[in-house]
């Protein structure tokens, strides 16, 4: 505990170390998703296929996901102020690569090496941020970094679609460049390590739990990211790489349990608050990437919006979520048990999702997605905290980093899991409901001739000749049945996202309480 005690600060210091933690934290979580809105400039410039252009989001999810797990580890061999400072450098660096990037394979080499940079970037500012704080502030401390999370993934959508509008897509990454060479600087100055054990030996280091590591993560990431455009398991490499990601899994839990020194202390999960709160992190994932990639996909695709528009659309969303942080900091501070935040939190996002389903049509209003908006960042602010310090608040000493790479990697995975899951359903569901609403048009039906009759009309009105208007009339009326199909499987997946919360429910009020013990984040997370 002394050791921990020496990490607090104080005053303008504090203030320093909090703001350069949250800025990299953000500059890794916008960088998730900035990127979405630039793939078609992308696309032209470098001369590539929509389905190659994809790879510039995967290489940096694959890059993230295989060195969240080996960051506290990392953190112990090099001193997390030097494994910080060089995560930002790397990050950065790879920032001017990206932009400077004349091919659509370098492009993807620079971005997954950026996604090792800023994989680090996310988990260590969280224990900055947290050891800066003294224990009675570490809700507050946990609402704070929070707050970053949540927003990041929103605000990546409006800004690169304004940098794009405005600019040109390197740009993306180089607004990068000034934040990052100031974040390593005041890295330099002001982070400090804790004192770990002594480093591990070569001879010591689980080379191979590092290879199997990544080999499986990366290939799960793969199928999960490339498996809807390669129609899953009728492509070969799909199938290849679920093998391999399922006996590269495997063999790493094995190695994991029998080595003297992992590089991942699995034995943590015995621990039964941890297993629920990674279960929980997954399915929060699920839903904020979930819903982050259907909003901004629905109002583009079926209504026509700009990039900018449609990302503008979240922020009031990220607002709430960044207005309910401290408040649910000062709860969980007061005593008030996370599995009821959490409950309620779960309850909340149902509401949300159900009132989606409620308002989808072909031509929704603006102004309709506002309230419901407003009530997915009420839930998301009741989720993240609790959920971290409920997985959280049964273990000890270094479990505590241990068990938080487990929730951080859950989180990102539950993202990837969500919007694959997402994709793939959406395709399935519109050829159902198109097959559905074309199986009732009855050619000979009155209400049907009339309608193409009257299209006909108008068409005819604008100049064309009968036949050409006929032929016109019947493609907007498939285009209608299209439309329609795709807001009815919308729908679908509003309702099945909050049914995957409702269904939570139930579990998460049985888990157990840590009874006469406020929660100590002192390690808090990775």
């Amino acid at each position: 505990m002394q050791q921990q005690a020496s990490l607090v600060e104080y005053g303008a210091r504090r203030v320093i170390i909090t703001i350069t933690a949250i800025v990299c934290a953000l500059l890794e979580i916008v960088d998730t998703t900035i990127v979405n809105v630039a793939l078609n400039d992308m696309k032209g410039n470098l001369g590539t296929t929509m389905t190659e252009v994809g790879w510039v989001i995967t290489a940096y999810a694959i890059g993230n996901v295989i060195v969240v797990p080996m960051t506290s580890w990392l953190s112990q061999q090099f001193g997390r102020r030097n494994y910080f400072a060089a995560s930002i450098m790397l990050f950065t660096f790879c920032s001017f690569l990206c932009g400077n990037a004349t091919g659509i394979w370098e492009l993807v080499a620079f971005r997954f090496l950026q996604g090792i940079g800023g994989g680090a970037l996310l988990v260590t500012s969280q224990t900055i941020i947290t050891e800066s704080y003294p224990p009675e502030k570490r809700g507050m401390a946990q609402a704070i970094y929070g707050m970053g999370v949540i927003i990041g993934p929103t605000l990546g959508p409006p800004l690169g679609g304004y940098i794009v509008d405005n600019f040109s897509w390197p740009y993306i990454f180089y607004i990068n460049i000034p934040i990052g060479i100031i974040a390593t600087l005041l890295t330099l100055q002001f982070v400090r390590s804790p004192k770990y054990a002594e480093k591990s030996k070569a001879k010591d280091v689980d080379w191979w739990g590092i290879a199997l590591l990544a080999t499986a993560v990366g290939s799960l990431q793969y199928v999960l990211e490339k498996g809807h455009d390669d129609d899953w398991f009728s492509s070969g490499t799909i199938i290849l790489l679920t093998v391999t990601a399922v006996f590269g899994l495997f063999f790493f839990i094995w190695r994991e349990l029998s080595f003297r020194k992992p590089i991942v202390e699995l034995r943590v999960l015995q621990n039964g608050n941890l297993r629920v709160g990674t279960i929980l992190s997954f399915i929060m994932g699920f839903g904020l990437y979930g819903s982050t990639f259907i909003i901004p996909l629905y109002t583009q695709a079926t209504l026509g919006w700009t990039a900018q528009q449609a990302g503008m659309l979240m922020i009031p969303s990220a607002l709430t979520t960044a207005f309910m942080m401290p408040i649910i900091g000062q709860m969980l501070q007061k005593g008030v048990k996370q599995q009821y935040l959490v409950a309620l939190g779960m309850l909340i996002f149902f509401i949300y999702s159900f009132w989606g389903y409620k308002i989808l049509t072909p031509d929704t209003d603006s102004h309709a997605f506002f309230w419901m908006l407003i009530v997915r960042g009420l839930g998301m602010g009741m989720l993240f905290i609790p959920v971290t310090t409920l997985a959280l608040s049964t273990l000890k000493g270094q479990q505590i980093g241990q068990g938080a790479a487990f929730t951080g990697m859950m989180r990102q995975l539950g993202g990837s899991f969500g919007v694959a899951a997402i994709t793939t359903y959406l395709a399935r569901k519109n050829e159902v409901h198109r097959n559905d609403l074309v199986s009732h048009l009855n050619i000979n039906d009155l209400d049907v001739q009339q309608r193409v009759s009257g299209m006909q009309h108008a068409f005819i009105s604008k100049g064309m000749t009968p036949d050409v208007a006929l032929k016109s009339a019947y493609k907007a009326l498939e285009y209608n049945i299209m439309k329609q199909a795709a807001v009815l499987s919308y729908m679908d997946v509003f309702l099945g996202l909050g049914l995957m919360f409702l269904i939570c429910i139930p579990f998460v009020l049985m888990v157990k309480s840590n009874k006469g013990k406020k929660i100590d984040l002192s390690e808090a997370m990775h």
